[in-house]
């Protein structure tokens, strides 16, 4: 439900601060989300007091906020934070004030600003591939050499292998602030904070959408090929090599392929085009579906089944690429390049694959990123890459700016 709002006004970081206190506070789960080019933070409270799932048949879901790990769940669910309560707030840049429900003016947050970590008692755990945290730099560049030799022999088009970076906690964060600046730096991604008690605390700002329906529309896209953005006006500067469009037209091949799976031939594509995503240039096209002139109302769950993994975080073919990883990449991803994102809620539901994301825990700060790799890759260049993505979060954990 949305609450009538209370006549205190606050700054945008004093109105975020009160927010994650009172998430935290509240005892149950909680998120808070900016889409792309919005102005509108929204936040959706859940009083459960364990994390809950639901099935992926999306249009039968209440309103809520939705989380899906990378590897499938044997009973096909996804964890859930329900929009138990619910509201929005304007953050545009003329906003001079905001002004918050009464409940969460209630709730005083804490001087502390680490309050948060004594919350972080477990983190998610799943099965344990091995003794490795992803976090070894040898361990990733001796990955990238048995990708490309997988990719040699034939085995496999395109594999993307992931690695972690530990942060140690700053004696001085404050994740209020740390929000703020990934908003203030990133209008064109999806900015994120979610908690599952008992199950992990994330925050991130993800260029890329999965699925998203809209009234009749479907919306998904091709995200791939990276580059850092230099100069007055990047997008005009970009000069992208082949290893780079072929990498991304992958991806697009492989949205069209589940399009053909279900036999649907009436869609729209846009691009491939140059995309900024804070400081760092993607190649990206559209695609688009008109569901009631297709007579394809289930279309959003059906392709967010299709297309999880994607390519982008997977590889080419799929399944091949999935078991690559599984054997060879040596540690658990958890919510990295699963997907999360608000699920029916006015009408509309949006879900992005979670990347340039962040883990917390009581000890440290996890960061998450993936290479693509090809025949042509070079495993020092790989790195480097990972390094880039790693600082699109990392920079506001160790630095944020206000």
């Amino acid at each position: 439900m949305i609450e009538s709002l209370a006549a205190k006004s606050l700054s945008l970081y004093q109105a975020l601060d009160q927010i994650l206190s009172a998430g935290f506070q509240f005892g149950g789960s909680f998120a808070l989300w900016r889409k792309p080019q919005s102005t509108e933070l929204e936040i959706s409270f859940d009083d459960a007091k364990e994390a809950k799932k639901i099935s992926l048949s999306l249009e039968d879901a209440p309103a809520g906020f939705i989380i899906h790990p990378f590897e499938d769940q044997e009973d096909q669910m996804a964890y859930f934070i329900e929009a138990k309560e619910y509201f929005k707030i304007s953050i545009s840049e003329d906003q001079d004030s905001i002004q918050l429900p009464n409940w969460v003016q209630r709730l005083e947050a804490p001087t502390d600003k680490k309050y948060f970590f004594q919350k972080l008692d477990i983190d998610f755990i799943s099965e344990i591939k091995s003794n490795r945290d992803g976090s070894s730099k040898v361990d990733f560049l001796n990955l990238v050499e048995k990708s490309i030799a997988s990719i040699s022999e034939g085995y496999l088009e395109k594999v993307v292998p992931a690695r972690t970076k530990k942060l140690p906690i700053p004696s001085d964060f404050d994740l209020a602030k740390s929000l703020l600046s990934l908003l203030k730096s990133y209008p064109n991604s999806f900015v994120n904070f979610f908690h599952l008690p008992g199950i992990g605390t994330w925050m991130g700002a993800s260029p890329e959408i999965l699925i998203e329906t809209k009234g009749d529309w479907f919306y998904t896209m091709s995200l791939a090929g990276t580059q850092s953005a230099k100069g007055e006006n990047p997008l005009k500067a970009a000069a992208w090599t082949q290893k780079e469009i072929e990498e991304q037209a992958l991806v697009s091949r492989y949205i069209v392929d589940c399009f053909k799976k279900i036999r649907l031939r009436e869609y729209e594509e846009h691009g491939p085009k140059t995309v900024l995503a804070g400081n760092l240039l993607h190649l990206r096209s559209d695609f688009r579906v008109n569901m009631k002139e297709t007579n394809f109302p289930q279309l959003g769950s059906v392709m967010l089944q299709l297309l999880h993994p994607t390519s982008a975080v997977c590889g080419m073919p799929r399944k091949p690429a999935h078991d690559f990883l599984k054997s060879y990449e040596g540690f658990d991803r958890k919510f990295f390049a699963g997907f999360i994102g608000p699920v029916n809620i006015e009408n509309q539901t949006s879900i992005f694959v979670n990347l340039r994301t962040a883990s917390f825990s009581k000890d440290q700060i996890t960061l998450y990123a993936g290479a693509g790799v090809t025949e042509d890759s070079n495993p020092e260049m790989e790195w480097e890459e990972t390094e880039m993505k790693c600082e699109i979060i990392g920079k506001f954990i160790q630095n944020p700016q206000l």
